[in-house]
């Protein structure tokens, strides 16, 4: 079975870990234990229903709040396919750990309340998933029944948000009322809203292709760790282990390692059961070579004829995640790519980016915890990268600051110079 990833955004009390909490306690992937206390503390707080949030809110001060603070991932399956969630919060604090959450997921399921309609925070992540390129994103019109189940107050928001999405260039989008709290529409279909004729979430999640988004085109191998055996058995073995980060690779094929430029063949490409025909996106192998050339770790294997751009210098997109140290330029971090670590310096901030009006404010010279601008950086040395858009693997990375070893800053590649 495939695996899809997605992330949960939007405002603040949309339902998003309610909506997660129904998924799982209606799926029946949730534990009968873990089922039993979330309905004891429901009954202590005297909710009306029980509160299914508390399946995914574990930290104190959210279950006390009654907020999402933290990333939470949560795993089910269906005899169809495997789920990873990440619940991400909705506060506008916490822009980062949204961005976190997104980073790797397949989907963004942006919870609006039916009351409220498109609000500052729903257009905000809708951007921020765009923005990190996530392929399909999928609009639940959540407390339908706080609203009698009306047509008209979800065409409106359907009309709304579509438009907006226009302008974001989102590649699917798909719209869904729902009612989380009663599981309307949520694993099956809603009996009180017979003018909504389309799938439910889970048949949407479930039924949603997401294989021909990734790039199965562009050979990218970034290799993470030379496997050498000290035994007499296996003293000629020498293997190059990573995760393909994009195309399909297959024993006979002429590969180029770069930055070195040797070109040699693929021996063989093996896993832990053994040698495996093709390797393709996002399997973790082993990959033998004809030649012993010189090649370690932080090196990109691809085709010769398919190269990514080798460059020192790039401009790229990021999110600001240091809450005590601003982002500006002169500074000096440690950039974290593919498998490579280098050092950069920061040359030039193009703009900061307003991610509520799209305003580019190009007088800006520094960006604060959980902004987002357009940068210019330096490395030491070569980066074998590709555009965000083309690969997320190749093009994305993150900033280290090396005095405190915090994670500052995570960024994607818009052009390499």
């Amino acid at each position: 079975m495939d695996i899809l990833r997605f992330a949960t955004a939007g405002s603040v009390d949309d339902g998003k870990s309610t909506l997660i909490g129904r998924l799982l306690y209606d799926t029946k992937t949730a534990f009968s234990d873990q089922i039993d206390a979330v309905e004891k503390v429901s009954r202590e707080r005297g909710d009306e229903h029980v509160n299914l949030a508390l399946l995914t809110d574990g930290l104190r001060a959210e279950r006390e709040q009654g907020i999402t603070i933290d990333v939470a991932y949560r795993y089910f399956a269906t005899p169809k396919r495997k789920f990873i969630i990440a619940d991400t919060p909705g506060h506008v604090q916490y822009t980062r750990n949204m961005v976190t959450g997104a980073s790797t997921a397949d989907l963004a399921l942006v919870l609006v309340d039916a009351r409220k309609g498109i609000v500052e925070q729903s257009r905000r992540h809708a951007f921020l998933a765009t923005l990190l390129q996530v392929p399909h994103i999928v609009l639940c019109v959540n407390k339908m029944d706080l609203v009698d189940y009306s047509e008209e107050v979800y065409q409106r928001i359907h009309e709304e948000f579509t438009a907006f999405a226009a302008k974001l260039r989102v590649p699917d989008l798909t719209v869904i009322p729902v009612s989380a709290i009663h599981g309307e529409n949520v694993v099956t279909r809603s009996e009180n809203m017979p003018w909504y004729d389309g799938p439910s979430l889970l048949h949407h999640l479930e039924n949603v292709h997401v294989a021909s988004d990734r790039n199965l085109i562009d050979v990218r191998f970034p290799v993470q760790y030379v496997i050498r055996p000290q035994s007499d058995e296996w003293h000629d073995y020498r293997g190059y282990a990573g995760t393909v980060a994009g195309g399909s690779i297959r024993k006979g094929d002429d590969v180029m390692v770069l930055p070195s430029g040797f070109t040699t063949k693929v021996k063989a490409v093996e896993t832990a059961d053994g040698e495996i025909d093709e390797a393709y996106p996002p399997m973790s192998v082993t990959i033998r070579l004809e030649d012993d050339i010189d090649v370690s770790r932080g090196d990109m294997i691809c085709r010769p004829q398919n190269r990514p751009h080798v460059a020192q210098d790039v401009d790229a997109m990021i999110c600001w995640m240091d809450e005590t140290t601003p982002f500006r330029v002169g500074a000096k971090y440690a950039i974290k790519h593919t498998t490579r670590t280098a050092r950069t310096i920061v040359k030039d901030l193009n703009y900061r980016l307003d991610i509520n009006s799209l305003h580019r404010d190009e007088a800006a010279t520094t960006l604060t915890l959980n902004e987002i601008g357009r940068v210019r950086l330096r490395t030491t040395v070569p980066l074998m990268c590709d555009e965000y858009s083309r690969n997320r693997s190749t093009g994305g990375f993150v900033l280290i600051d090396e005095a405190t070893n915090r994670t500052v800053a995570a960024g994607m590649i818009t052009e390499a110079v």
